[in-house]
């Protein structure tokens, strides 16, 4: 159920997993922000028709699962795919023809951690947000009229630039229908204005580590392509153990 629609819901940003607990996540819905890769691969996979991902915080449990479900299993340790799993979090994997009609379980280093840190927590619904997506997140949460906290998955708790971007266009999108109180919320806009439309270009001139350690693998296209608005533009929800389009 709705809160009171004529109390405004607040609108908060946790800029790593480490500081989490400082956020009332049983009153809030909770976007899970990881969008090199794990986010924007699963906005990816649902958009192309995707039946289901299931997020799994393990190498072991992704592959028991797999297993038991006779589904496709997916995931990265460290940027590269996991030992022992099939596909890796390359969101330009997942086309129409590769994904339509199958589900798929993910596990990667900090999305899908971070997730199940909020439902450990108690949050009240669970979101994943992507720079894939934007567009229709924010349209979601502007609907709700719930109190929100756009949670970035970072790198191994260490905050990092891209997740920071995509918070603050958020932010910056739906800011007016939402109290603001938390000085993450500001820094995280500041950062994207300073960006504007020239993300790739401002993740490289930043000198973000995590464009470095993808520019490493040779991964460019993945890159431009996680940093591109709407190319997945639907909302994702946390359902019954697993992540779903909204349709």
């Amino acid at each position: 159920m709705s809160q009171d629609k004529n109390k405004i819901p607040t609108l908060s940003t946790c800029l790593s997993p480490s500081l989490l607990h400082l956020y009332d996540v049983s009153d809030s819905l909770v976007v899970i922000i990881d969008i090199l890769r794990a986010t924007s691969t699963i906005a990816t996979a649902l958009y192309n028709g995707a039946r289901s991902v299931i997020p799994v915080d393990s190498v072991a449990e992704c592959i028991k699962l797999g297993r038991q479900m006779d589904v496709l299993t997916a995931g990265e340790r460290d940027g590269k795919i996991a030992e022992g799993l099939t596909y890796g979090n390359t969101p330009l994997q997942y086309t129409r023809e590769f994904i339509e009609g199958k589900t798929l379980v993910l596990t990667t280093t900090n999305g899908t951690r971070l997730l199940h840190m909020a439902l450990a927590e108690g949050a009240k619904g669970i979101l994943t947000g992507a720079f894939s997506n934007l567009s229709a997140l924010c349209e979601y949460l502007v609907a709700e009229h719930k109190n929100v906290i756009l949670a970035c998955a970072a790198w191994k708790d260490k905050i990092n630039i891209e997740d920071t971007l995509l918070a603050g266009a958020v932010i910056h999108r739906i800011k007016s229908h939402f109290s603001l109180n938390c000085d993450s919320t500001m820094i995280a806009e500041s950062l994207y204005l300073e960006a504007g439309d020239r993300l790739f270009d401002f993740m490289k001139e930043k000198n973000a580590s995590h464009y470095h350690r993808l520019m490493g693998f040779g991964l460019e296209e993945d890159i431009r392509f996680c940093l591109t608005p709407d190319n997945a533009n639907i909302p994702v929800i946390y359902k019954d153990g697993r992540l779903v389009a909204v349709r």
